[in-house]
């Protein structure tokens, strides 16, 4: 829009001044310059005038103008980031900031030369990894074509699970990374283990409080405002910190007699609650501990198990076994876990296991091991119930990828869930909240639940959309959902299962649902291998790479790819079997395949809910 002398208080000399800057200024610099007129004369005198002169001899105090652009970028693999960064950006947005939220997949890295401000959430994956969806970020950033950064302001909120050796390392590197090119961190960084909720509200604050320090004329309060982002989960409808107690339909095992395995099939109510969820969501459940563990715990440390312990920050105290038992985790032991009870005994032995150098030792100390084994380990102790209480995580849920839609079952959820056990160090351990639903809980008990929404592993929203499913064991939860709700919605893409397991007798689970989908459509290809059934092991990677020149010619048509299950070994040998797929069929170098199957992740052609 041209300015016009009969239009605006300007003189022709300023008017052509001005047509000669405006055009050429960006949006941030417009937005620069209103916010400057508004700082010297507020807004009611500009709303009134129209437009406000660009110089006011006698103010001779020098203006800031408020901080209004922001980014902030998450790298999420299961969504907990994401979530996170999503009410980072409406808390900003509320204070009337300008906020640019988008996923490190979806982001342009030679923006970052442009960026005053900028705060990243993200995820570590397994030992220490970037989640899928912050790789490219995550390789631009540590190569040499990342600029210099001397204009930026930055933040990270890092998550992870210190029960692994390299707990929030893809939030370290980014952190320190953006400090090597020339940033400056505007608060430091904050690392969150599983139970993030006080972690996350504390960073918030601290960015709101620093964002306080370079604004002028702002109204909000960083305190009051990150009050607000904590209280957010705990609002009225069923949450992660408000868990709803569902009460169990069904709980079936669906291995058959003779099995090395045991894989329940659980279906919860959820009528009343309000919650909803989609086909590649998780749900949240909270278990509680071993009775028998709790009580040798207790009795190993000679403790009374009706003193009064807290719970909380806000001061609830619950009985010493009921804390154990519902409140705090003592099957995984961590580093810093070990760090902290060295305070309370004298043992040389457990000060020289945490010396740097017996690093090797300490992992493979920690590995099948729990307080009680530390407990008899490393005494005498010299520590009140109270005192050790208070260096233990919270007890974190434990999510299960949901196996049904909630369009083919109205308020109910069905989930798949593998039980744990094992011998180690001279004991039977449990999986704490599998050996629960196994062993004690019954059609009509409640279990707390919420739902955990997984936005990067989703249906195509084209229900013409090929897709191809590769999830063995219970890796195959998350496809039975996806197919109940691609028949109860009449979507006619096609639909290829890839399944595997120990034995076809025993352990085909959910085989003649399978079954009756192969026959009416709603599952065009169904290929499984059974590793134990045949003399040379078969594993789900064989079947593809059998059917390859198919599988290649699918991917080619548009089909979605989904990998469900473990991430240690599945997940590594079917990307590799995918990179030579490509190779072979598609005559591509390992580095275009590669290259290939990036892109497919940005296109959200390649999803990943690994393990």
């Amino acid at each position: 829009m041209v300015l016009q002398v009969k239009n605006s208080p300007f003189d022709e000399e300023q008017v052509e001044l001005l047509n000669r800057l405006l055009p050429n200024t960006t949006e941030a610099q417009q937005i620069w310059l209103s916010g400057y007129l508004t700082a010297l004369y507020g807004s009611a005198a500009t709303a009134s005038a129209g437009v406000a002169v660009l110089e006011r001899p006698e103010a001779k105090t020098e203006q800031v103008v408020a901080v209004k652009e922001v980014t902030v970028l998450y790298g999420s693999q299961t969504g907990n980031s994401q979530g996170i960064a999503e009410e980072l950006s409406n808390k900003l947005k509320e204070q009337k900031f300008n906020v640019t939220l988008t996923s490190m997949s979806d982001f342009k890295p030679n923006a970052l030369k442009k960026i005053e401000h900028l705060f990243i959430v993200v995820s570590t994956q397994g030992e220490g990894d970037p989640p899928d969806t912050a790789i490219q970020f995550h390789e631009f950033l540590h190569s040499k074509r990342a600029p210099k950064l001397d204009q930026l302001r930055f933040s990270v909120l890092s998550l992870g699970d210190s029960s692994y050796e390299f707990f929030c390392q893809t939030g370290k590197e980014f952190d320190s990374r953006l400090e090597e090119l020339g940033a400056t961190r505007l608060t430091p960084r904050v690392d969150c283990d599983l139970d993030y909720d006080d972690s996350a509200a504390e960073w918030f604050e601290n960015v709101l409080s620093a964002l306080d320090e370079v604004t002028v004329g702002s109204a909000h309060s960083s305190h009051d405002s990150a009050a607000a982002f904590a209280s957010d989960a705990g609002q009225s409808t069923y949450s992660r910190t408000r868990p709803f107690q569902a009460e169990v339909f069904e709980n079936i095992n669906l291995n058959g007699r003779g099995s090395n395995k045991e894989t329940r099939h659980l279906e919860l109510s959820l009528e009343g609650s309000g919650l909803e969820y989609e086909p590649g969501d998780s749900l949240g459940i909270y278990p509680e501990n071993d009775g028998q563990l709790v009580d040798a715990l207790i009795q190993e440390a000679g403790w009374n198990p009706n003193e009064s312990i807290p719970i909380n920050k806000q001061g609830e105290r619950r009985s010493l076994r009921e804390a154990l038992l519902h409140h705090y985790e003592i099957t995984v032991l961590t580093k810093p876990l070990l760090e902290q009870a060295s305070q309370f005994t004298k043992s040389d032995t457990l000060r020289n296991l945490l010396k740097p150098e017996n690093a090797a030792e300490l992992r493979s100390y920690i590995v099948g091991r729990d307080l009680q084994d530390v407990l008899r380990d490393f005494g005498p102790w010299n520590v009140s119930a109270s005192e050790f209480v208070s260096i233990l995580r919270k007890l974190p849920a434990r999510l299960y990828s949901i196996a049904s839609s909630l369009q083919a079952n109205p308020d109910e959820v069905h989930v798949t869930v593998g039980v744990v056990r094992y011998e180690a160090h001279g004991r039977d351990r449990n999986g704490v909240c599998s050996v629960q639903l196994a062993e004690r809980v019954e059609p009509g008990d409640t279990l707390p639940v919420y739902i955990h929404k997984n936005p990067n592993f989703k249906l195509p929203e084209n229900p013409d959309t090929p897709i191809i499913m590769i999830g063995p064991g219970t890796g195959v939860a998350p496809f039975r959902s996806f197919l109940e709700e691609r028949e109860e919605t009449g979507a006619v893409g096609k639909s290829w299962l890839f399944f595997g397991d120990q034995h076809y007798v025993t352990d085909f689970l959910y085989q003649i649902e399978w079954q009756r989908w192969l026959k009416e459509g709603v599952l065009t290809k169904l290929d499984v291998a059974f590793s134990r059934d045949t003399d040379e092991k078969i594993y789900v990677q064989h079947r593809m790479q059998a059917h390859s020149r198919e599988l290649y010619q699918w991917i080619e048509d548009g089909a979605v790819l989904y990998v469900c299950g473990d991430e240690q070994y599945m997940a590594k040998d079917v990307h590799s079997t995918l990179i030579s797929i490509l190779e072979n069929e598609g005559g591509m170098s390992t580095e275009m395949a590669e290259a290939y199957l990036t892109k497919l992740q940005q296109q959200k052609r390649y999803q990943r809910d690994v393990y």
